[in-house]
């Protein structure tokens, strides 16, 4: 108690004190990320309250300004579209060209080699061996041709005429030239590249390699006369077998005279119509029908893609084989030199 009588404060006892409240401590909240969302002042409008915080600076949303293209960036972005366009339309062509067109040829070749079978299958068919002149309608098959040096494979039904619509179906007879197997020129022109390219790998042949042709009634084996490089030195193929021939075939050896300028193979210009004349080279020749050489010639493009000129071969007859009628499917031995 103190001097004026008044009582000291309470201590608390120790049970009576209060007890203190831990609360849990909250862990504070990640940060979100910002996004700017882009809106139209249209859109804003309609969709947002304008007394929002979240629009407070419309300059976060606003495009940043275009630059304007110079006339020479235009040009030249216009150009480089123009090129590419070119391009993919030159592929489309190439692609039509060569492999559309092939198959496209296959087809026609078929038809026109299944309708020759079935002619010379017919026995009531004339047989036009058997005749003074072919005779052939334009666009049917005349005969088929083989060249073993390209393969067991290579094989076309050559049709009459030479028009576009008829190289499209395969190899073309010029009308006015020789048929198979007779005196003068037998000139067969195709292409070589897309339309079925018969006539691709001409450039390949050589020398002696064989060129058959088979009709209704008979096999007829041409062989390609000497190259210029090869007649030079004509000596170094005597053992050639191809050249020198089996018994019953004629050898094969450089042209002279009048029928110097047909060699196995050359480039001319496209006008120089005479490579298919009777005397290939020659087309004044006073030759006599009767007496003139029996020749085969092809004609293709040249070079590859391009119609900028032709590569000719001439081939001479050295022999004819008449078809077995017990085995008319019996092949020549010149098949043995398929490559």
């Amino acid at each position: 108690m103190y001097g004026d009588g008044r009582q000291p404060p309470r201590r608390p006892h120790p049970a009576e004190a209060p007890t203190e409240i831990i609360r849990p401590v909250r862990p504070p909240d990640p940060p979100t990320e910002y996004i700017p969302v882009y809106r139209d002042s249209a859109d804003r409008d309609e969709y947002y309250d304008d007394d929002d915080d979240y629009y407070e600076d419309d300059e976060l949303y606003d495009e940043p300004p275009r630059r304007k293209s110079s006339p020479g960036l235009i040009a030249v972005r216009s150009v480089g579209e123009l090129l590419i366009t070119a391009g993919l339309v030159v592929l489309l062509f190439v692609v039509y060209e060569v492999w559309i067109t092939d198959i496209l040829s296959a087809e026609k070749q078929a038809e026109v080699t299944t309708a020759l079978d079935n002619e010379w299958k017919d026995p009531a068919a004339p047989d036009p061996e058997r005749t003074e002149h072919f005779s052939f309608a334009d666009g049917d098959g005349v005969a088929k041709l083989y060249v073993p040096a390209l393969g067991s494979d290579y094989k076309f039904t050559i049709v009459e005429g030479t028009s576009e619509a008829n190289l499209e179906v395969g190899p073309g007879h010029y009308k006015q030239s020789a048929p198979p197997g007779a005196a003068g020129n037998f000139a067969v022109a195709g292409h070589r590249v897309g339309k079925g390219a018969p006539f691709n790998d001409l450039d390949l042949l050589e020398s002696c390699d064989a060129i058959v042709v088979e009709t209704r009634a008979n096999w007829y084996i041409y062989r390609l006369l000497p190259t210029t490089a090869d007649a030079k030195e004509w000596g170094s193929h005597a053992g050639d077998p191809r050249c020198v021939g089996a018994p019953g075939s004629a050898k094969v050896e450089p042209l002279t005279e009048e029928y110097a300028a047909a060699v196995g193979r050359h480039i001319v210009t496209p006008r120089d119509s005479g490579v298919v004349a009777p005397v290939p080279g020659n087309p004044t020749a006073q030759t006599p029908a009767d007496q003139r050489r029996k020749l085969i010639t092809l004609t293709t493009c040249h070079p590859k893609f391009s119609n900028r000129q032709r590569m000719i071969l001439h081939g001479t007859l050295v022999r004819t084989q008449a078809k077995d009628p017990a085995n008319p499917s019996a092949l020549p031995p010149e098949f043995s030199e398929a490559g």
